[in-house]
């Protein structure tokens, strides 16, 4: 059964830093492309990274120079280091797979079939 599971989320004051796991079981890796996403209090979820194989990733413009995706194919897992974080960060972060690479148009996320439940970021002094 493919299966995400995401991980690390918490509370945390604004400047500070957090690294989200988000961990593949049922499938392996090599051949996906990982998305990350988060859903703020009353509003849309919002697509915030992505990472194909190798090293094609894509960063939103709001967390560009303060995120980073990066992924183990090894412990089949994908991260989001998060630093510099800011008060608007805060939501359910999410983890979502697609078969083969990263499709990104305009801001909006392609081919994501498979998704984990996520895991709440607060960032709040």
């Amino acid at each position: 059964q493919l299966q995400l599971v995401e991980s690390g989320g918490g509370l945390v004051q604004p400047g500070g830093s957090l690294r989200l796991s988000c961990a593949a079981s049922g499938f392996t890796l090599d051949y996906y492309a990982i998305g990350w996403f988060r859903q703020a209090p009353g509003k849309e979820r919002e697509g915030v990274s992505c990472i194909s194989g190798g090293s094609t990733n894509y960063l939103d413009s709001s967390v560009k120079g303060r995120f980073t995706i990066s992924r183990d194919n090894a412990k089949n897992t994908v991260y989001l280091q998060m630093n510099r974080l800011k008060p608007e960060d805060t939501g359910v972060y999410y983890c979502a797979a697609a078969r083969g690479v990263c499709l990104v148009v305009a801001g909006k996320y392609y081919g994501m079939d498979y998704w984990g439940k996520g895991t709440l970021v607060t960032v709040s002094s």
